[in-house]
């Protein structure tokens, strides 16, 4: 199922995906549009299939409101995922964003200044940006997209740098290809919360260089399961266990699931990951 684009995997029941991802060994589910937002019957469908509410995707606008504005704004949302057991929440900054939108990936929202970084990241009094949202929800990982991008060294760089106490922990989200690991080496002490896709390369060279929009990379199969692209999840894996990192890894496809059938590669994302976590980490111990 994709929040994104409803149209993949819209006719699968939450019933199902529940089901079968218990089957396959998944411990728990983050939220999509699918699950329902009232307290009482979300801890109850969570307690039916015996899963745990791992955290919710939240889509901000920090860039455009204030930070008063943007935790009213939040409360509820937080306020349902700690009451549901998720300790993290995954905070994705959507204005002028064109994640959704048919326009080509060059046409992202940009900060231009420093001064515009500042006001987005800085720690000051005062607090102001994103460090006095994470302030308030305690455990925040901001998605990296839109204004700040991983595939991009300077705009990672430059979010850490403007949010140094330890209240903002960066979660390495969509990282492609090489790069993934240099990022999380240099932003390791700073991770809570870890998503897993893979990334196909010539997918995404040709969704450059032919001014695909992001949701018709997914289309054209640009992102799969772990161990199925050439991001270097060993290396990624090794670098997490010896720093001790404890917090979830959630296995994310973006796929059509007409070519890629959901639970083959559920399954195989699964499988692939926990070979690769149950070896490391038993070393590393």
């Amino acid at each position: 199922m994709n929040d994104d684009l409803p149209s993949l995997g819209g006719e699968t029941p939450l019933s199902t995906a529940l089901t079968e991802g218990k089957q396959i060994g998944y411990e728990g589910f983050e939220l999509g549009k699918k699950f329902p937002r009232e307290l009482q019957a979300l801890k109850t469908l969570f307690a039916q299939y015996g899963l745990s509410l791992v955290s919710g995707w939240y889509s901000g606008r920090l860039a455009e409101r204030s930070v008063e504005e943007e935790t009213e704004a939040v409360g509820p949302h937080l306020d349902l995922l700690a009451k549901n057991g998720a300790t993290v929440m995954v905070y994705g900054e959507v204005a002028n964003s064109i994640q959704g939108a048919p326009q080509p990936l060059y046409q992202r929202p940009r900060f231009f200044s420093d001064a515009q970084w500042n006001r987005y990241c800085r720690a000051s009094e005062p607090l102001r940006g994103i460090h006095a949202l994470a302030r308030h929800a305690r455990e925040l990982s901001y998605h990296m997209g839109a204004y700040v991008d991983a595939c991009r060294r300077r705009s990672t760089d430059v979010a850490d740098q403007r949010s140094r106490r330890p209240a903002v922990r960066c979660g390495p989200h969509h990282l492609r290809g090489r790069r993934a690991l240099n990022v999380l080496q240099r932003h390791i002490a700073r991770v809570c919360h870890v998503y897993y896709k893979d990334v196909r390369p010539e997918i995404v060279k040709l969704a450059h260089n032919c001014n695909w929009s992001f949701l018709g990379a997914v289309i054209n199969g640009a992102f799969s399961v772990p161990c199925d692209g050439c991001v270097d999840y060993p290396g990624i894996i090794a670098c997490l266990a010896e720093h001790g990192y404890s917090g979830w890894l959630v296995v994310e496809a973006e796929q059509d699931p007409v070519i890629a059938p959901s639970y083959e590669y559920a399954d195989k994302g699964y499988r692939t990951l926990r070979a690769l976590v149950d070896g490391t980490f038993k070393e590393a111990a």
